[in-house]
């Protein structure tokens, strides 16, 4: 028997019953109804979890082609640079490095 539980335990995407009704988890604090509709699910709410018990995915993140992550920060790069004023832009460039030295 799977354990009574809060919203913030399930994975986004998870099923569970509140208050009589089935729902699907579709945010941090929101839920669809299988009957239609989006609410609000209190922090306190107790949930019934229809689909087991959540299963643990710290560290195993979505999987993004190195070229594409490169290629999408390079053009926010590009775009924050034509934002900041040029006294800005050093520090501009010391995040982007940094961040870069990050992914390696």
């Amino acid at each position: 028997m799977v354990p009574d539980m809060k919203l913030q335990h399930l994975p986004i995407g998870a099923r569970f019953e509140y208050k009589g009704q089935v729902f699907v988890k579709t945010g941090p604090l929101t839920a669809a109804s299988e009957e239609g509709g989006q609410q609000i699910i209190p922090r306190s709410a107790v949930l019934k979890p229809l689909d087991g018990p959540p299963t643990e995915t710290k560290g195993k993140g979505r999987e993004v082609e190195e070229a594409r992550v490169l290629a999408a920060f390079a053009d926010f790069h590009e775009a924050c640079s034509r934002l900041v004023d040029v006294t800005a832009r050093p520090q501009l460039e010391a995040a982007r490095l940094k961040f870069l030295r990050a992914l390696k």
